[in-house]
């Protein structure tokens, strides 16, 4: 299954969830799959989803958040799962979409597949910390504590075009939603 297939399984179980999504080839497919206000698409900062998916999640305490984000981006930024962990919001949900690549530069090897991320968010704390074929992801958004949850896809972009808003549209159109 291709990364773009794992991001429409997903939005399948998105109602009036907020999205954050990993920078690239990620932001373009969900553009093109399920393009909505409330989508935030982010056009850089490797690694920070879900950053922004915490800070979104602590402010907005009665909206659910859904960060989208992969391997290459979580690798490049392990600290924050300590960090996430340690804030414990209940109402993110954080799927990591994991090609063993970089997809978007040029699908380099990550380290992801020697490391079993669902181990590791285990060891630092996540009682929710699933793949996504054991669980049901409607569930999974109202339970208790941040869950984690990852997606095994096979490496490979799909031809999705570019976004064609710019990133001040997008930060509005997002703000206004929420």
């Amino acid at each position: 299954m291709a990364r773009y297939d794992a991001i429409r399984n997903i939005m399948k179980d998105v109602e009036d969830e907020l999205v954050v999504c990993n920078i690239g080839l990620a932001s373009r497919e969900l553009y093109e799959i399920d393009d909505r206000s409330k989508n935030f698409y982010m056009m850089g900062s490797m690694g920070l989803a879900s950053s922004i998916g915490l800070g979104l999640a602590l402010a907005k305490p009665n909206r659910h958040v859904v960060v989208i984000d992969g391997d290459g981006s979580l690798l490049m930024n392990m600290g924050s799962m300590a960090t996430v962990f340690a804030q414990n919001p209940d109402n993110l949900t954080w799927i990591v979409i994991d090609n063993g690549a970089y997809g978007s530069a040029g699908n380099q090897d990550t380290y992801a597949e020697t490391i079993d991320l669902v181990e590791v968010a285990k060891s630092v704390g996540f009682k929710n910390a699933y793949n996504y074929e054991e669980v049901n992801l409607k569930d999974i958004f109202y339970s208790a504590d941040a869950s984690f949850i990852v997606y095994k896809t096979d490496i490979g972009n799909s031809e999705a075009p570019v976004i064609d808003l710019d990133p001040i549209t997008i930060k509005e159109r997002f703000m206004k939603s929420i």
